[in-house]
């Protein structure tokens, strides 16, 4: 309306109005915030019935545009991510016989060591809780392949990515403050959770409480303050456990497997690239040869 553009060229909107829009748009908004835009008024043509007229090399032509315009303000900084050393700091200013410590503590280590989301492990609300989507202590088992290698296999039923449900894992680590075993026994002797309820449940005056997404990382923010480290954002949780298992070694691919990503969207969140690739670029052909055989896929004859 503002811009006088008649109605009968609203719908189907042409290619050189849609441009135009995107012009307008440039250089006070994000890419993303601007990429959304546009895949609205595709999605308005589509539900409506109308032609789409721009193909997709030119929406990314025009969203590469736009992206490069973008204003530094609307770009976040990277978040921080949780290590295994701040698991340990964090560790240290709780108590591990108080059951809201105790569980928001496991709950750490699980979803570390799981890359897991935080919101697959806490509820929203106290009043929130779905056994039809949220995990309880009956969704876990123990798994193990034919080496005898065993992980604790948790099944989340329902994802974000996933509606039908996913299984995510991990197995115990060396005997230490991060361990997500020990938390987890630990969880189970001061907070007996039922089995039918949240896994992630304390004891509370009134019976068990469930741990919410916001007093968890109230209770991480405060023990980062009492360790004299700046408080991290939740999803700086699976950035860092990502970061960890890259560090370990573990292929990239394998990595993906785990975060469950299907694309290489989470290359974005990374820091510490030298570190990660160092084992890639080493000279000695015996380290090569323990990399090539995860990374590269046999050749069949």
């Amino acid at each position: 309306d503002s811009k006088g553009i008649p109605k009968s060229n609203r719908a189907p909107a042409n290619p050189t109005l849609i441009s135009a829009f995107l012009s307008t748009l440039a250089g006070l908004y994000s890419g993303n915030t601007i990429s959304n835009y546009l895949h609205g008024v595709r999605a308005w043509h589509i539900i409506h019935g109308q032609k789409w007229a721009l193909i997709d090399k030119e929406v990314a032509a025009l969203l590469k545009a736009v992206t490069s315009l973008a204003p530094p303000s609307s770009k976040q900084p990277a978040r921080e991510p949780y290590t295994i050393n701040i698991i340990t700091l964090i560790r240290a200013q709780l108590d591990l016989d108080s059951p809201l410590h105790t569980a928001a503590f496991t709950c750490l280590t699980t979803t570390f060591f799981a890359t897991a989301r935080v919101s697959e492990f806490t509820l929203a609300t106290l009043s929130s809780f779905d056994p039809k989507l949220h995990i309880r202590w009956a969704d876990i088992s123990i798994v193990r392949n034919h080496q005898g290698l065993e992980v604790h296999n948790f099944r989340l039923l329902c994802t974000k990515s996933s509606p039908s449900g996913e299984d995510i894992n991990w197995a115990k680590q060396q005997l230490g403050p991060s361990d997500p075993f020990t938390a987890l026994e630990n969880h189970f002797r001061v907070n007996d959770p039922p089995t039918e309820g949240p896994l992630f449940t304390y004891r509370h005056s009134k019976g068990h409480r469930p741990l919410t997404k916001k007093k968890f990382l109230s209770v991480l923010s405060s023990a980062a303050k009492g360790a004299g480290i700046k408080p991290l954002q939740g999803h700086g949780i699976r950035i860092g456990s990502t970061l960890e298992y890259l560090l370990r070694n573990v292929p990239f691919e394998a990595v993906k497997v785990k975060e469950r990503w299907a694309s290489d969207t989470f290359l974005t969140y990374l820091c510490r690239h030298t570190q990660i690739l160092a084992p890639y670029m080493q000279a000695q052909p015996a380290i090569h040869k323990s990399f090539l055989r995860y990374t590269i896929p046999p050749v069949w004859c």
